[in-house]
């Protein structure tokens, strides 16, 4: 990640707009302060180191330069001592401003930040604060109107997949297709994420699949949901829970994992109720998910809702610490009584 962290501006792969602008600001030596804000691995940091190296050479860099995260006391002592005294002395040789960085900002205290306030208004002059933080509301609303905020969305894969064959080609790694579709999902639009999901299963594996992928990250593959949705579907409870049970032991699953899953193929499923094989053989002979197109489980709009609003409740238990066997077993049920509709209204 840091071997392949972007050193200038013009490395950045994503965020085009805010770039430019920021590129904008420093060639009119006209910055601002700054306030990065948005999810991890989308290039907050990187661009504002980026920022610094263009304006201020090697071995400026230690005197302009003052980066805290949130590993270092960042308390209000901090802000009253060293980032005051930095923020007041002037440099002599070298006429322009100071940065003083303050990564994951919005860690530090009510307190600090209220003191910190005051220290921006004071020496703007020669000093311009960046503030870089995950939570914009986590930022007291004093100092979101001292800076310029720019917000760092997740980058979408047509961003995230050439930057990651770059470093694929840099290090040799043998990644198959389906195997960096496996990253850029897994990654959900971070990019660190998705660089150290690559490096820890090129050294597990040696090969880069799909299978390894979620393999390594503990991940639950999609033959897995397939399976879980067949079993809640067509086997009665206690076979359904007994299987899902051993699978989740064998593999090491979370059920938070494998709800999220069961929610997305929940979801995919457009308004088309596909339910043409129950129509034609209404003794239900088949197995319940062959009524449907595998890829989706299709539920009429009404039964679907009830199903989701299922789903959100046990993930809100789970999220409070309860049981998993129980909330399996509600899971199922949710199925269950789901199935047992579709079969009464067709």
């Amino acid at each position: 990640v840091e071997k392949y962290r972007p050193q200038a501006l013009s490395e950045l792969v994503s965020h085009r707009d805010i770039l430019s602008t920021v590129q904008r600001f420093i060639s009119e030596d006209r910055l601002p302060h700054l306030l990065l804000y948005g999810p991890p691995g989308t290039g907050k940091t990187s661009t504002i180191l980026a920022c610094a190296r263009q304006l201020y050479r090697e071995r400026e860099f230690g005197s302009m330069v003052l980066e805290l995260n949130a590993s270092d006391d960042r308390g209000i002592d901090i802000v009253r001592g060293p980032i005051l005294s930095f923020a007041s002395t002037r440099t002599i040789f070298k006429k322009g401003f100071k940065l003083v960085i303050l990564d994951e900002a919005d860690a530090m205290t009510q307190d600090a930040q209220n003191a910190l306030r005051r220290v921006i208004e004071k020496f703007t002059e020669n000093t311009r604060f960046c503030l870089i933080c995950n939570y914009l509301s986590k930022i007291i609303p004093a100092l979101q109107s001292r800076c310029t905020r720019f917000r760092f969305g997740p980058l979408t894969p047509e961003l995230m997949v050439p930057r990651l064959q770059h470093v694929i080609q840099e290090e040799g790694v043998d990644v198959t297709e389906d195997g960096m579709k496996a990253l850029v999902t897994l990654s959900s639009g971070d990019m660190r994420r998705a660089l150290n999901i690559l490096q820890s299963t090129s050294m597990a594996f040696g090969k880069v699949t799909e299978e390894n992928v979620y393999t390594c990250t503990g991940h639950p593959l999609k033959s897995d949901i397939a399976n879980i949705l067949d079993w809640m579907l067509n086997q009665d409870f206690s076979t359904a829970y007994r299987k899902i049970m051993e699978l989740k032991t064998l593999k090491g699953l979370a059920l938070q994992d494998i709800l999220t899953e069961i929610h997305l193929f929940v979801h995919r499923g457009g308004e088309r109720v596909q339910l043409w094989m129950i129509l034609e053989r209404p003794n239900f002979s088949l197995p319940f998910t062959e009524c449907f197109l595998l890829s989706t489980v299709d539920f009429p709009p009404s039964i679907r809702i009830q199903l989701l609003i299922k789903l959100a409740d046990i993930e809100y238990r789970l999220a409070a610490g309860t049981s998993e066997k129980i909330q399996l077993s509600s899971l199922i049920a949710a199925f269950q009584v789901t199935r047992d509709l579709v079969v009464a209204e067709a």
